[in-house]
């Protein structure tokens, strides 16, 4: 009757009225198109979410506002309306010369931070006249050898009006010693310096690969890392804890994270040990992800990454200071999700992961390009995956609210249980003793193989669709792309830059501090200020490198499988 208001049924009961009366004749009429509905993680998805899926949420416990606790909906007040993400393209080939016009253009076309990619020598502290480097200098990225190089690399770039990530390791604390030493040169306070290095060493020894010392001294270089910066580079981000490579070697969305989270601790807990209090280093970490193609999972993803760390550091290592709280990250797009058949088809999967990366309010953004499934990114092709981000900045309306997708059944409870599953995780690696015994003992990268081993069986099953790979194919190709090659003389020239670099430099001077050098490595002093002591008289990466490996010696992996 007009006016009188009906009794509401539960939503249980009309939940399960509606299957009996309305779905399950409409299933005989229309079959689902698929068996089983799947995450990009293998999780299943209902068919419909409602409130039965969150029966306990709590706004101020589970959501809050952007910028306060537990920051669910973001670690800044106004996220995107103030400002935002920073526009990052992972770049680096050949020599410094070649990187610096790469840097020069991006920069004309908008792109608001640099990203620097490291060659395979580089990475790995070989000079790129080094009998280990052959064959592979300026191919994977940039070759930085020595502070001249580096110096070329940031030739009319002003340091102290751009912020600068660099993806290194193992030899982090000599490519930002190099860093600073380029900074005196232009007259910039390193006071001023923004900026992030890698400088996560965990990932490197169950995903990645480019580790060089034992786990001991490699975590001491980071430790001392994080007490110079405290002192000399404020604004530096000393480590990005990284969970992208962990998710390009086969893991899941809740292994990505879990197993990120875990290095972190660790990190957190050998800063501690080494006489840092947490609120002196912790408000300058930051963290790396990667965002897949499936949208949702991955903005929850990030949701629960926030709302944990919050949690780990104000409850694990009682953080007091709010800005140790915060979980700020970058995120690069899914370079294993890209195909070399039909790679145009990649604009599409970077332009969906970079919206779940926005959606999920990442800090800064690389969107990979639709060539890098054959090589390094063309010009052209890098400057469609800049305006790929500007397109979502500045056209698609995502930025104009925070957190648009807060309070969906579906994204709450995605949220939920990617946070259960990385504390059961993290549970699990405590008992074994940690993340290092985790490590040792192999179990990380079996759940990592396993999780890979489990994804490619289901393309090949079909049971998951990769267009243009697995379904949508085409009899005959277009091969006719252009992709960037590297010229075999880039690393003829770097050796003849190496050689005059050595017969110019003044030798007595770079034996000296590669000598003090080594005798501080043998003690327990910071070995920040020798390393920029040895920079600036030239020392080589891969001398100064080579001195760590006498005395630390060179880590070699079990093996596990």
């Amino acid at each position: 009757m007009p006016g009188k208001k009906s009794r509401k049924k539960p939503v249980e009961e009309a939940k399960s009225a509606w299957e009996k009366g309305v779905l399950k004749p409409n299933l005989k009429k229309t079959p689902e198109w698929r068996e089983q509905f799947i995450t990009t993680s293998s999780k299943p998805v209902d068919r419909l979410y409602t409130q039965l899926n969150i029966p306990s949420f709590d706004y101020a416990q589970d959501l809050g506002f952007p910028g306060e606790p537990p920051f669910t909906r973001g670690v800044y007040p106004s996220m995107y309306r103030g400002r935002l993400w920073t526009m990052r393209m992972y770049s680096g080939f050949g020599t410094a010369e070649q990187t610096n016009e790469r840097y020069q253009y991006l920069l004309n076309q908008g792109q608001t931070g640099l990203s620097v990619a490291f060659d395979l020598p580089t990475q790995i502290g070989y000079d790129s006249d080094h009998r280990m480097a052959a064959g592979e200098v300026g191919k994977c990225g940039v070759a930085i050898p020595s502070v001249e190089d580096m110096a070329i690399l940031f030739h009319n770039i002003p340091l102290d009006k751009v912020s600068t990530s660099m993806t290194i390791n193992a030899p982090a604390s000599v490519l930002l010693a190099m860093y600073i030493a380029i900074a005196q040169r232009q007259g910039v306070n390193p006071k001023l310096l923004r900026g992030t290095i890698q400088n996560d060493i965990l990932k490197e020894y169950v995903a990645r690969g480019t580790y060089i010392y034992p786990p001991a001294p490699s975590m001491r270089l980071i430790t001392d890392t994080f007490a110079y910066c405290r002192e000399e580079l404020p604004r530096w981000n000393t480590i990005s804890i990284s969970g992208y490579h962990i998710r390009e070697a086969g893991s899941t969305a809740v292994q990505e994270v879990a197993f990120t989270f875990a290095n972190g601790i660790a990190y957190v807990q050998a800063a501690i040990d080494a006489g840092l209090q947490v609120d002196e280093f912790a408000p300058r970490l930051s963290f790396f992800f990667g965002a897949h193609n499936d949208l949702f999972e991955e903005v929850a993803k990030f949701r629960a990454a926030r709302r944990l760390w919050y949690k780990i550091m104000r409850d694990r290592f009682n953080a007091e200071n709010p800005r140790s709280w915060l979980l700020r990250f970058h995120t690069q797009t899914a370079g294993c999700s890209l195909t070399a058949h039909q790679p145009e088809n990649n604009i599409v999967r970077v332009t969906l992961q970079a919206l779940a990366a926005v959606l999920g309010g990442t800090q800064s953004l690389h969107t990979n390009s639709m060539d890098e499934a054959l090589a390094l990114p063309t010009e052209k092709a890098a400057t469609i995956a800049l305006r790929t981000q500007q397109i979502l900045a500045h056209e698609s309306g995502v930025p104009n609210t925070i957190d648009p997708f807060a309070g969906s059944y579906f994204l709450e409870t995605l949220t939920n249980d990617i946070e259960e599953g990385v504390m059961k995780y993290l549970d699990r690696i405590d008992k074994i003793g940690g993340v290092l015994r985790a490590i040792e003992t192999g179990f990380i990268q079996r759940e990592i193989h396993e999780s890979a081993y489990r994804y490619q069986r289901e393309i090949e099953s079909n049971e998951r669709v990769v267009v243009g790979v697995n379904q949508f194919t085409v009899s005959e190709e277009d091969r006719t792309i252009d992709y960037l090659r590297v010229d075999p003389a880039v690393e003829k020239a770097q050796i003849q830059k190496l050689k005059r670099l050595r017969q110019e430099r003044d030798a007595m001077a770079v034996e000296t501090a590669l000598n003090r050098l080594h005798e501080m490595a043998e003690g327990s002093e910071n070995l920040l200020p020798p390393i920029l002591q040895a920079v600036e008289v030239r020392a080589t990466l891969g001398e100064i490198c080579d001195v760590f490996r006498e005395i630390f010696g060179e880590y070699k992996p079990a093996q596990l499988f």
